[in-house]
């Protein structure tokens, strides 16, 4: 009994983690909701695939069994693009794609954290050298130069240089 939950558990995070990679951009959420998108995914794609083959013959070749599986992560990527659609309220492509989310199950408090780490949510982009404030490796250079002759002139103390160049690198 506890080896069946427990696989139907990792299974459906499987699914879910699959359909959270196949869509771009963050998709910030708790284990549980990564599980219940695929579980989700999984009777959705498993009832498809049923209908399909009939019941009894869904996993009689490892064909059938792949398919299967293709549609399960298929109905999975469905449900968390329309989770990005209407509760989160943001584009499945392009650059909104890419922008951390503000609603959400969760959202507030990881953004909460993100702050206290010092990192801006509303500044990364998940796509490195594509966003707005991405500098070139000759322009970080000269940023970095400006930042050490402040600190050097008294203009900065070392807590001050010491932040602004990580969030130089960071971004």
């Amino acid at each position: 009994m506890l080896g069946a939950l427990l696989s139907i558990v990792v299974s459906a995070f499987l699914i879910g983690a699959l359909a959270r990679v196949a869509l771009p951009g963050p998709d910030p959420m708790p284990f549980w909701l990564t599980v219940l998108l695929g579980l989700g995914g999984s009777l959705v794609g498993g009832g498809i695939a049923a209908a399909a083959y009939g019941g009894s013959h869904v996993f009689d070749s490892s064909g059938h069994a792949f398919v299967t599986l293709l549609l399960e992560i298929g109905a999975a990527i469905v449900l968390l693009a329309g989770y990005r659609r209407y509760v989160q309220r943001r584009p499945l492509s392009g650059a909104g794609a890419y922008t951390f989310p503000t609603r959400g199950l969760g959202i507030q408090r990881i953004r909460a954290r993100l702050r206290q780490l010092g990192v801006d949510p509303d500044r990364t982009t998940g796509r490195r050298g594509k966003g707005s404030s991405q500098l070139s490796p000759s322009a970080q250079s000269d940023e970095l130069e400006k930042l050490r002759e402040l600190r050097d002139k008294g203009e900065l103390s070392d807590e001050e240089y010491e932040r602004l160049r990580e969030r130089l690198r960071r971004y």
